[in-house]
């Protein structure tokens, strides 16, 4: 039995939708057990309240797998086989002050990998940035899967007027430098996420035409893969940077950041850009919309790159994780 605990529902899907993914080809070969956290908040009281619900649902016999974000409630693990995967450090990015940054460090970093049997980092970036904090031979790295549902869609680009699909409005997902970058190029800018105000003033300054959506299911963004032209990812900051790949194997050309994770996840079958300069993600819009060639050249490497993250591999090598632990 592998029991799964996950963080509530309410913290977004993006974590849910890889490990369902996921799930559904470990449960071929085993049996599976999900749990959700009752609270979405990171409180002590909410924390108390997370370790208690791990330890009343724990199972003492099986493996025990906390997917993410819930790193402390591997405290209510203790005594049995546990992995943990981590998917990002971007809590100590965003802590507001040192005293937070150090509570972070100690509950969500240190203790949870000294008590995991094996900690998961979903990139090399990832485990590099442990890394900076905290060294364990336990660490390894594995992927995340990208859902077979998304298949290979091929389309005939609109050079006239490509549709951009920009997925994720958060700080590290860069849409302003987008929108200023899009000045006076014929396109239309499709954004899935909450747009804030300031965007949407930004949005009309710039005379950008463009549609919004949030909230919608993975059929629903799995549509706007394939409708779209280009997908655009210009993020500063990634654990993996899953609609690279997903844009990958729908057979669209891709634009993200020459940075890590997005060099390692890529393959280099996308156009880079230096997501802190706006002529250099200008440069990449008119590139590859001006020269077919180079484009169909980076699709084609695409679909050769995400054969890396196929859902049967990615079990694979968790289920050798589950069976060592069980030996």
């Amino acid at each position: 039995m592998i029991t799964y605990f996950h963080r509530n529902k309410s913290c977004g899907y993006s974590i849910h939708k890889v490990f369902s993914t996921l799930e559904y080809e470990i449960a071929k070969y085993e049996s599976i057990k999900d749990h959700y956290t009752q609270t979405e908040r990171t409180t002590p009281l909410s924390i108390y309240h997370n370790i208690l619900f791990a330890y009343k649902n724990r199972d003492k016999y099986g493996v025990n797998h906390i997917s993410g974000q819930i790193h402390d409630s591997i405290i209510g693990l203790i005594g049995c086989r546990k992995i943990l995967t981590i998917h990002d450090l971007v809590f100590i990015r965003n802590a507001s002050n040192i005293l937070i940054k150090i509570y972070k460090l100690i509950f969500w970093v240190y203790i949870p990998i000294l008590l995991a049997d094996r900690t998961i980092c979903i990139s090399k970036q990832t485990q590099k940035e442990i890394n900076r904090y905290i060294h364990s031979d336990k660490i390894q790295v594995i992927y995340n899967p990208i859902d077979p549902k998304i298949e290979f869609i091929p389309k005939s680009f609109n050079e006239v007027k490509p549709t951009i699909l920009h997925v994720g409005t958060f700080w590290n997902k860069n849409l302003r430098r987008t929108i200023i970058a899009l000045k006076d190029i014929p396109c239309h800018l499709r954004i899935i996420g909450e747009l804030d105000n300031e965007t949407i003033d930004m949005l009309k300054e710039y005379k950008i035409d463009y549609s919004n959506k949030k909230d919608l299911t993975d059929d629903e963004i799995r549509q706007e893969y394939i409708h779209c032209d280009i997908v655009n990812f210009p993020s500063i900051y990634e654990g993996f940077g899953m609609p690279i790949i997903e844009g990958q194997k729908t057979g669209r050309v891709v634009i993200t950041s020459q940075l890590e994770p997005m060099i390692e996840i890529s393959g280099n079958a996308v156009e880079y850009v230096n997501p802190y300069d706006i002529n250099s993600i200008r440069d990449a819009y008119l590139n590859v919309i001006n020269h077919p060639n180079h484009r169909e050249e980076l699709i084609r490497k695409g679909l050769i790159n995400v054969e890396r993250f196929d859902v049967r591999k990615i079990a694979k090598q968790y289920m050798d994780i589950y069976n060592e632990l069980r030996k």
